[in-house]
């Protein structure tokens, strides 16, 4: 692909925005140094906070009603990883992509990895598909996967995630993340017990299969395709699961498969005390879903998130590194743009997690002051660190304005005619 974002464009579009970002970055460091922080100390922090991207979020996503293509959408698993990197050299944060197998499947791997390689991108956590069927597929994954009722299905599920690990081999990566949709629609469809104990046998296979540095990411969902039960429905269930299975086993949790008005704040403290904490697919939910951009709707309680992971550095929780990734659906907007606002997003929580004074929050809790204890965390939250965003990405040879540097590009319509429109989606929710 010829490069139609590069760091020309860049520098060009941050020469005319880096005086005024200066001035806002020493204002702010001024009045941080009010309350004993120092700026610099901050934003050499974001040096270590990376997040990966999802390399089915580069396609416009759907839903059970219909599905709007955009233009120049990626058609191929390299044409994927030629988007993510675009995200990467605007926000300098997203070196990582998550692959989804089989759709990201291709015929020489080591191809992929080298491809990637060039483009200064990594293999973050494999994702396995076995809540759908495959072109040519022996057995129907209609009634279930790794927990279905027949053997012969169970053991094909648990096949295709053993090939995964050994795909991921190749490319580098050090996980896997099993979601399956089994569940039940009906009551007396699925007997709770049994189901769950072929899941764990299935899964103590895969298990088996790990390498020694590898982990295995168990994810939950409430609902959703079954809408009677899930199998996995809550992190209670997928933290159960991870301590039966073994140390590498650990629960991922997905900001939009929770209940409404669950406190998952309080899931992630929980699972990091239990060395259990696997990371995240960050997104954001209104009603009962994953879909929408990470920090567009309830950015408070992706900021209390961070807070727990922040809290958790501060502590040096003893086997905590969790992994970041986002995981989102882009019906009406351009994907690239919104992931490109999503990891921003959750960069500027976790910033502003990092300028909470820990001594001082600790005091007001030992003192039952629950009023100010509040307080002290709304002051980080208020805190506006655009300005540390900004410079930290045109120092690393990102966009201090990521989305006004892309549109400049005409990014989509220079890609139009090498990428003709199928018609076609290799998404999907996970």
């Amino acid at each position: 692909m010829k490069e139609i974002i590069d760091q020309n464009l860049i520098q060009d579009h941050n020469l005319k925005n880096s005086k005024s970002l200066e001035k806002d970055f020493e204002f702010l460091g001024e009045q941080l140094q009010q309350r004993g922080i120092r700026i610099e100390e901050i934003i050499q922090k974001l040096d270590s906070f990376m997040i990966a991207i999802p390399s089915w979020g580069t396609g416009t996503g759907g839903t059970r009603f219909a599905r709007f293509p955009g233009i120049a959408e990626p058609r191929n698993t390299f044409e994927k990883l030629e988007d993510c990197s675009t995200i990467n050299k605007l926000v300098r944060c997203c070196p990582m992509v998550s692959p989804h197998f089989p759709w990201d499947k291709v015929d020489d791997l080591k191809e992929l990895k080298e491809f990637a390689d060039n483009l200064e991108l990594s293999f973050g956590s494999i994702n396995s598909n076995t809540f759908q069927d495959q072109p040519g597929q022996t057995h129907s994954y209609k009634f279930g996967s790794l927990t279905n009722v027949s053997k012969e299905v169970r053991n094909q599920a648990i096949k295709h995630n053993v090939e995964c690990i050994e795909w991921g081999k190749v490319l580098g990566s050090d996980s896997l993340t099993v979601w399956i949709g089994d569940g039940s629609n009906l009551p007396g469809q699925q007997h709770f017990t049994h189901a769950l104990e072929r899941y764990l046998d299935s899964c103590s296979q895969i298990y088996e299969s790990l390498p020694d540095n590898w982990q295995m990411y168990l994810e939950h969902k409430m609902f959703e395709p079954a809408f009677y039960s899930t199998v996995i429905q809550d992190w209670g269930t997928s933290v159960l699961c991870a301590m039966e299975l073994g140390p590498k086993a650990k629960s991922l949790v997905d900001l939009g498969h929770h209940a409404p008005n669950v406190n998952i704040e309080m899931i992630v403290a929980r699972l990091i005390q239990f060395q259990k904490l696997a990371g995240f697919h960050f997104n954001d939910s209104k009603y009962g879903d994953d879909d929408l951009d990470s920090g567009s709707i309830n950015t408070y309680q992706q900021f209390l998130i961070l807070n727990e992971l922040v809290d958790a550095e501060y502590r040096k929780a003893k086997g905590f590194n969790p992994a970041y990734m986002l995981d989102q659906s882009h019906n009406v907007t351009d994907p690239i743009e919104s992931l490109i606002n999503s990891s921003v997003e959750v960069q500027r929580s976790y910033l502003k997690a990092l300028l909470v004074n820990r001594e001082k929050l600790q005091g007001y809790q030992d003192e039952n002051d629950a009023l100010m204890a509040s307080n002290e965390l709304k002051l980080a939250y208020n805190t506006d660190v655009s300005p540390i965003l900004a410079m930290y990405r045109m120092r690393a040879g990102g966009a201090i304005d990521p989305i006004a540097t892309y549109r400049s590009a005409n990014y989509r319509k220079n890609l139009e005619s090498a990428r003709p429109s199928t018609n076609s989606n290799s998404s999907g929710i996970v």
